[in-house]
């Protein structure tokens, strides 16, 4: 959440346009007891192959999403190739300075490095969503 600069990382077993829109479910589920004022979200996105915006597997599931959660969504693509502007890419910076080189080998490893980093002083938020 960049207003709050709270950080919610999900892993999953493969990465789909029905992933991020679960993934964006599950996160709203956690946090939206203390957002109640929140009629809109503004969700940056880099372009990827699962999250394109003429991904119309992607675009479906936002809109049940939206008609779920009953916000407002704004995407927000950034342009090709300007991932210093994108903040997750500077998340993923400071979780791969973390974990040092260390071997990640199991889901495990990566979930626990990824609970003790830390991102604007505080430790995130990690789930692992391993359902279809």
């Amino acid at each position: 959440m960049m207003a709050t600069g709270a950080l919610t990382i999900i892993f999953g077993t493969q990465e789909t346009s029905d992933f991020w829109v679960d993934g964006l479910q599950l996160w709203w589920q956690q946090v939206k007891g203390g957002l109640s004022s929140v009629r809109r979200l503004v969700i940056y996105l880099d372009n990827g192959p699962n999250n394109s915006g003429s991904r119309t597997q992607f675009l479906k599931r936002m809109i049940e999403f939206a008609d779920w959660s009953g916000l407002e969504i704004r995407l927000v693509y950034y342009p090709p190739y300007h991932s210093k502007y994108n903040a997750i890419e500077h998340v993923w910076g400071v979780l791969e300075g973390h974990w040092n080189g260390d071997l990640l080998d199991a889901v495990e490893v990566v979930i626990g490095f990824a609970k003790t980093m830390t991102w604007n002083g505080k430790h995130p938020t990690v789930e692992l969503m391993d359902e279809i």
